[in-house]
């Protein structure tokens, strides 16, 4: 598992909290799945979908009731991560605050990482 020592991988909004909690309670889920995926025009998105059980090789974050397991091949590219849920007029949805995201595309679905080389020299080390 990828992660800074003491710290959780992701840190949830209580407005991510209290969607997740009500969404496991709804569905009776165990958690929130989180990944990532080819695809969209920026080269990646991100996935979530709530699962019964904990993958051997999740992370697992558990904030206040809420829980989200991080899939193995996301964890390194969702370190430092904030989630948050909005509602707004138009739509409602998880957002991403992520730090290791170099650019997305106008629409928000999709995502470009920086490169390991711009990570090595990023001035929030």
């Amino acid at each position: 598992m990828f992660a800074i020592p003491g710290k959780p991988a992701v840190t949830l909004t209580p407005a991510a909290i209290l969607r997740i909690k009500a969404l496991m309670d709804r569905d009776g889920a165990s958690g929130l799945r989180i990944g990532i995926k080819k695809g969209g025009c920026a080269g990646m998105e991100y996935t979530m979908e709530f699962a019964q059980d904990i993958g051997p090789m999740d992370a697992v974050v558990e904030q206040d009731g809420a829980r989200v397991m991080i899939a193995p091949m996301a964890q390194m590219f969702l370190i430092g991560t904030e989630i948050d849920y909005a509602t707004t007029l138009l739509e409602s949805g998880f957002r991403f605050s992520n730090p290791n995201v170099a650019e997305s595309c106008g629409c928000g679905e999709s995502i470009k990482f920086k490169d390991v080389a711009e990570l090595s020299t990023d001035p929030a080390d």
